[in-house]
């Protein structure tokens, strides 16, 4: 998935430090993340001139980001971050997007409306007027493998540019356990009962501010399919004898279905 980048390490440890010229730093424009090249991020030498803000540290290298108004080089799309390699820099480069994103929705304090800037103890935001903290938006949701006589629920989404076989998910409500949010969405979703929930690994989705936290449950109840299709395109049992194309190795909703397609569920 994403987050595994082994051999490498992402450290998370919140340990801000001065750069080095080699160290790297995304840079962020009007339009997204930019890249020197096709090929290569800025490093701390190329951006001696602006403010750099520490971000975190991979192995022994310290990553960095600054907003340039018109920055030079390859805008990057968030989509795009998705398939870049190596896969620790892809990491990194959807963790520092997530953490720009944060920084800029909430420059400004909610309570007094004093500009916020970040807090030297820990990674959040402070406000020096009120001194109101606020820490990295983190939206626990869920992904569920839907199992009925051997076969797996996959759908296609109605509102998305992903258009290969997905699972059912959405984000848990305000006063609700995750095992209710995994019931409610499939109800809500597919139509369906389940029961026997089984909770399968988590992982850290960085384009959305996500925690998904993945779970395999079976049908109780009547099988029938009744898609609601502001959210669902379509859906399909998937069986194990069917050819299936994972197409990636980052999402937790593609290692889900493979594990249920090599029968490990």
């Amino acid at each position: 998935m994403i987050q595994d980048i082994t051999p490498h390490t992402y450290h998370n440890e919140y340990e801000p430090c001065s750069p080095s010229p080699l160290d790297t730093v995304f840079v962020f424009g009007k339009d997204g993340l930019y890249m020197k090249d096709e090929d290569t991020f800025f490093c701390a030498a190329d951006c001696a001139v602006y403010e750099l803000t520490w971000l975190f540290r991979i192995d022994d290298t310290n990553y960095y980001m600054c907003d340039v108004n018109e920055p030079e080089g390859v805008c990057l799309t968030l989509w795009q971050i998705r398939s870049l390699t190596p896969a620790h820099i892809r990491y990194g480069a959807a963790v520092a997007w997530q953490l720009h994103a944060w920084m800029k929705e909430n420059r400004y304090c909610g309570a007094c409306g004093e500009k916020r800037h970040l807090y030297d103890k820990e990674r959040a935001l402070i406000c020096p007027s009120c001194g109101s903290i606020i820490y990295p938006k983190i939206m626990p949701a869920v992904i569920t493998g839907v199992i009925h006589n051997d076969a797996l629920l996959v759908t296609k989404l109605a509102a998305s540019r992903y258009n290969r076989y997905a699972l059912i998910a959405g984000f848990n409500e305000i006063g609700e356990s995750i095992e209710e949010t995994v019931k409610r969405e499939v109800k809500e979703e597919v139509g369906l009962d389940v029961t026997d929930l089984q909770y399968y690994k988590s992982q850290p989705w960085p384009f959305s501010s996500t925690l998904l936290l993945g779970f395999y449950c079976r049908v109780t109840g009547s099988p029938e399919v009744h898609e609601d299709h502001q959210e669902i395109a379509s859906t399909h049992w998937l069986t194990r004898d069917e050819d299936y194309d994972s197409f990636d190795d980052i999402s937790l909703t593609s290692e889900m279905i493979e594990n249920f397609m090599k029968g490990n569920i």
